[in-house]
């Protein structure tokens, strides 16, 4: 099990969907929750793509030297990068940051937002553009180890004697990780990447979409690994933490929401047709009706794209349902919670030490949270004595 968290390249609050309670997105912040997820034992940081964020090359590059183990899932664009560019940016990203670098497939599914960047395909087409592209890309990276040059001619793509002089470090080339839910996507996800990514649905529904790749994956004579996206929400007591979600959305207005799902309708991806769904396009407003498996909240979906939903509860039920996932097949789990560096620091303390046991052992190289000697950790008793765990 691989638990990865976030850097909210789009901005960061205590709050959706208003501006209250909000944090100053800037360099030092998103060098404060990398650094947090990095010395509490995170596998690496998703770094999200699209116009509403940051460039996330430029910021995974800038938080390198900050860093020491995290590895960065970074997005590669078809039809916004050329496939032999990409290679070239992940081969050098993979030797200068020592082989942290994860390759995030991005397809794209708001129209709108697709050709302000250049980019007039359809939905199928795109999906056909994107299978290229990465063919294109994996082969140039793996051919680099031999010193070979590449000639593709494809319908959307093509390359005469692309070649990398200087390749990764990872052979053959870094990890591909990929989501969507469309018939094009699994197709895509079966025949070209190492993991696929579903966004928080049920679990009954994550085992269909698991189900079907893996059986398009075996055509093709591969294995995929799968993982999930996730929001958390995790308190101390069950009823702590259903408040938390509830103050979450406090301050969203009405006319927000009507905004914020007229601009996730307009879009093509399956993925979003999905979410929105799990809220009634945002009809749903009541606990009771967001809750649409058990401590899985779509609350959050009522006004973000994409991942729109959050496990919530006590530590003991999270890393339950985390299991439960994980029971599917499920091995990769990218979580993120608002505001993200309080929220990295409370689900490491109250959820790492509940994670299966191989998980719990990694982390308890040098983490404080699972006893490691050489603290002191908390702040000293009456200038005396170092502090125990609760014996409660």
């Amino acid at each position: 099990m691989k638990i990865f968290w976030f850097i909210p390249t789009h901005g960061d609050s205590r709050y959706l969907g208003t501006a209250q309670g909000a944090r100053q997105l800037n360099h030092d912040y998103l060098k404060q929750v990398a650094v947090a997820a990095d010395s509490l034992g995170y596998e690496g940081v998703l770094i999200p793509t699209g116009r509403s964020c940051e460039d996330p090359w430029v910021v995974a590059s800038s938080l390198l030297p900050v860093t020491r183990n995290l590895k960065f899932l970074v997005a590669v664009r078809p039809g916004l990068h050329q496939p032999a560019l990409a290679a070239r940016m992940a081969a050098t990203f993979d030797r200068l940051s020592g082989g942290r670098l994860l390759i995030n497939l991005v397809t794209g599914g708001d129209q709108a937002e697709l050709e302000g960047d250049g980019v007039f395909l359809d939905h199928a087409t795109r999906y056909e553009q994107s299978a290229e592209f990465i063919r294109i890309w994996r082969e140039i990276l793996a051919r680099s180890h031999r010193g070979e040059s590449l000639d593709y001619e494809g319908k959307h793509l093509s390359v005469k004697g692309a070649k990398l002089l200087f390749p990764p470090l990872q052979q053959p080339h870094p990890p591909v990780y990929f989501g969507g839910s469309s018939p094009a996507a699994h197709d895509l996800a079966a025949e070209q990447v190492e993991t696929y990514l579903t966004w928080g649905e049920p679990p009954a529904e994550v085992a269909k979409k698991v189900a079907d790749v893996r059986a398009r994956a075996a055509q093709h004579g591969r294995t995929v690994n799968f993982g999930i996206r996730l929001h958390v929400i995790v308190r101390e007591t069950d009823e702590q933490a259903w408040a938390a979600a509830e103050d979450l959305i406090r301050h969203v207005s009405d006319d927000t929401v009507v905004r914020a799902q007229a601009v996730f309708a307009r879009m093509d991806s399956e993925g979003q047709r999905r979410m929105a769904s799990l809220h009634a396009g945002g009809a749903k407003r009541t606990r009771k009706d967001l809750e649409i498996s058990p401590n899985l909240w779509a609350g959050v979906g009522l006004v973000r794209g994409g991942a729109g939903t959050a496990l919530v509860g006590d530590p003991q039920t999270v890393a339950a349902r985390i299991e439960e996932y994980a029971a599917l097949g499920l091995d990769t789990f990218v979580l993120s919670g608002y505001p993200h560096l309080d929220e990295a620091y409370r689900f490491a303390e109250l959820v790492f030490p509940l994670l299966p046991l191989p998980l719990r052992n990694q982390l308890a190289s040098g983490n404080p949270l699972f006893g490691n000697p050489l603290g002191p950790f908390g702040e000293t008793v009456a200038n005396d004595f170092v502090p125990r765990a609760s014996q409660s």
